[in-house]
């Protein structure tokens, strides 16, 4: 009899292990869609100058940091008429943080690359693409001493 139960409980490891492998990939696959969805996004908001959109899609507040930041970023990159060729999500960072790589073409035929970090907050995925963001007071900063 003490044979029969080992056996059971052996099955029952094996069975569990199979089943919970399945959902942890469907959980990752559907927030990798939505990582790719903001990184589609911000490719939209840089093909139109839009930088009401290009300040959603980064998550931050829209104050007059972010406006400047957002006239810089579009200054730059945007109206390039980019069309995407590959977006390569890996959540390397945990469930809801990971980083995005976009390839994309110009209407110039130039390709370009980037790479950024993507943050799901409140359920929502944010690219990280505005640096000049104050420190929340309280919190100390980083020091290389």
């Amino acid at each position: 009899m003490h044979r029969r139960q080992l056996v059971t409980a052996a099955l029952a490891a094996i069975l569990l292990t199979g089943c919970g492998g399945g959902e942890g990939s469907d959980n990752s696959e559907e927030a990798k869609k939505g990582a790719r969805t903001a990184v589609e996004s911000y490719v939209d908001a840089l093909n139109s100058r839009d930088a009401d959109h290009l300040i959603r899609v980064g998550g931050v507040p829209d104050d007059a940091r972010a406006r400047r930041e957002a006239a810089q970023i579009l200054a730059d990159k945007g109206g390039r008429g980019l069309s995407i060729t590959e977006v390569r999500i890996d959540l390397d960072m945990g469930p809801d943080t990971g980083s995005a790589k976009l390839t994309a073409k110009e209407n110039s035929g130039k390709t370009t690359r980037d790479a950024f970090s993507v943050v799901r907050t409140h359920g929502t995925w944010h690219l990280v693409v505005f640096t000049d963001r104050p420190v929340p007071s309280g919190k100390p900063t980083s020091s290389t001493e």
